[in-house]
This record gives C-alpha cells, sequence and structure tokens, in this order.
C-alpha cells in the first residue's frame, strides 16, 4: 500500500495534470495550425482552403497554414492528418474521393474516417459538362445527338474510376441511352483542362469552378450542370432538371481533424471557421468562382455523411461499380 507520503505526491501530481490539461485547452491554440489540403496547389479545393483558412486565421492567436500534401486519391495527405497528435494543431480536408472513392475501394491500408473527427462541411460543388471549342459542340442537346449518332466517339475526361465524375458518366450513360468514350485522368481537374485546351477532349466532367479559366477565356463552355439548383455565378449554364432528368452529382469541402481531438479545440476550430464563413468577403469569392456556399456544423456533417455513402454505395452496386 501506499504511504500517506506519496499518496500525497501522487494526488498533487494528478491535479497537476488536470490543472495542466485545462490550461493547455484555454490556452488552445498555442502553436500555429497545419491545415493538410491532400490535392496539389492550384485546384479548386487548395483554392477554397487557403481563402476560407486565411480569413478564419484572424479570429485565433496564431496563424493557419496549408501544406499541400497529394497522393492516393487524397489518402497520403489525410493519413499525416491522422497520425498527427490530436491536439487541435492539424487539420485536414476532405473531398468527394476521401469520403466515397477510398472507402468504397478499401484501397488504402490505414485509411478510415473512424479515425478523423469532421469539424464542418464549407462547400458543396455540383458536377458539371464542359465541352472544348474543338468540339463544335455548343449545347447540351448538341452533345446528347452526337452521342446517339456517333457511340463511342465523344471523349469525355473524368477522374479515375470511383470517383465522383467518374460515377456521373456512367449515370449519364444510362440516362440518356448514350455511349462516351471515357478517358480518365488521375490527379485535380487541370490535365483535363490542358486537354480540352489542345482538343485532345471534347468534353470533360467536373464542377464549373476548376475550368472557370478556360470557360473565362472562351476556350471551353459549360453546357449542363448535374443538379436542379441554378448556379448563380453561370447562369447561362443549365441545369439537368431543366432538360427532364433527375441527376445530382458533385463534390464538396469539409474540415477534420484527428480523432480523439479535444472537443474545446474543435468548438474553437468550428466557430472561428463558420465566422470566416459568413463574411461577405468569403461569400462573395465563392460566388465569383462559382462554388455554392453550404454549411453543416460538426453534428450535422457525420450525419450527412452517413446517408451521402450509403445513397452512394447503392448506386454503385447498381451500376457494377
Amino acid at each position: 500500500m501506499l504511504s500517506k507520503n506519496l499518496k500525497s505526491k501522487f494526488v498533487l501530481a494528478l491535479g497537476a495534470c488536470i490543472i495542466g490539461t485545462s490550461v493547455a485547452a484555454a490556452d488552445y491554440p498555442t502553436r500555429d495550425i497545419r491545415l493538410i489540403v491532400p490535392w496539389p496547389a492550384g485546384g479548386g479545393a487548395d483554392a477554397i482552403s487557403r481563402k476560407i483558412s486565411n480569413i478564419a486565421e484572424q479570429e485565433l492567436p496564431k496563424s493557419i497554414y496549408v501544406e499541400n500534401i497529394a497522393g492516393a486519391v487524397t489518402a497520403t495527405g489525410l493519413i499525416q492528418m491522422t497520425s498527427s497528435r490530436p491536439d487541435g494543431h492539424t487539420v485536414g480536408v476532405l473531398t468527394y474521393d476521401s469520403v466515397i472513392t477510398l472507402p468504397r475501394g478499401e484501397m488504402v491500408p490505414g485509411y478510415s474516417l473512424d479515425n478523423m473527427a469532421p469539424i464542418a462541411r464549407i462547400t458543396s460543388e455540383a458536377d458539371a459538362i464542359v465541352v472544348s471549342k474543338h468540339s463544335g459542340i455548343n449545347t447540351f442537346e448538341e452533345l446528347v445527338e452526337k452521342a446517339k449518332a456517333n457511340p463511342g466517339t465523344v471523349r469525355i475526361g473524368v477522374a479515375p474510376k470511383g470517383s465522383g465524375p467518374y460515377l456521373s458518366v456512367s449515370q449519364l450513360e444510362k440516362l440518356l441511352d448514350v455511349d462516351f468514350n471515357v478517358i480518365t485522368y488521375a490527379g485535380s481537374s487541370s490535365a483535363e483542362a490542358e486537354a480540352l485546351l489542345s482538343g485532345e477532349l471534347d468534353a470533360a466532367i467536373s464542377s464549373l469552378g476548376d475550368f472557370s479559366g478556360i470557360i473565362s477565356s472562351g476556350d471551353a463552355k459549360g453546357v449542363v450542370e448535374l443538379t436542379s439548383v441554378q448556379n448563380k455565378t453561370y447562369a447561362d449554364v443549365p441545369t439537368i432538371s431543366s432538360k427532364g432528368f433527375d441527376l445530382q452529382t458533385g463534390s464538396f469541402i469539409i474540415l477534420a481533424a484527428p480523432k480523439d481531438t479535444p472537443e474545446e479545440a474543435l468548438t474553437t476550430l468550428e466557430a472561428a471557421f463558420k465566422t470566416a464563413y459568413d463574411t461577405a468577403e468569403f461569400q462573395d469569392w465563392l460566388q465569383q468562382v462559382g462554388v455554392t456556399a453550404d454549411w453543416l456544423g460538426s453534428d450535422e456533417v457525420k450525419t450527412w455523411i452517413e446517408e451521402l455513402q450509403n445513397k452512394t454505395f447503392t448506386l454503385m452496386d447498381e451500376l457494377d461499380l
């Protein structure tokens, strides 16, 4: 048994630990916060993450810096995030592939959403079909007509099998009763943008925001957005529901921290990003780049992820993907 002296020292040490933890939580953050973006610099996810973090850090005593760690369809960067100390000083960015493609394929050992604590959903972006000026296609109807007249010849670029755009084109082929020449491109949509510029592709599927540069220059044109909600920035691009079809696909930006991150840190992060999200600066910027502001807090986003997975995995089973 412990002597009274040892017991006293033990109680004092335990009390010091508890007080130390409370002080640490109260002082959070104690150093700069690393925001891991699991895609290369220059893409849509990178731009959104940098913009909102630049505003959010104004609510904190420390800075937020972005680190791009690409690879393995976002798994490389996000595994680094979940392997970091769960103290609120490392945050990661999740996109469609992080929530759907990786869990569905179970392709990367050690990757699991169970190792993450979702903070919030920031944006959502509908997929869209964008055509190259070299294609001679100017409308959604012309795209469908050309695909029906020449099965397997209309070249459409998408991300690899298992991705959101790949699922979109599979659904479109079934919905429209057409056969496209589907060409996959690994990495961000920048490769597809270059292929549209060169005429290597007739069309590509990703968000309008991802192709904003070549749309603005006139080298490409959005012909339909795969949603029922009209994009205010691209008001000239019709929704697929306005064409009589029901199809809604796209990506999103979710912020998450490692599992077991203290609740105080998660609450502080969520509050800082929500304040940044609500600013006119961020909202106006999103509209300029054609991205939809679509906030869900930590409690709501957990349920939303589960529902999205159930719905999408069922659809993939039906399409044998």
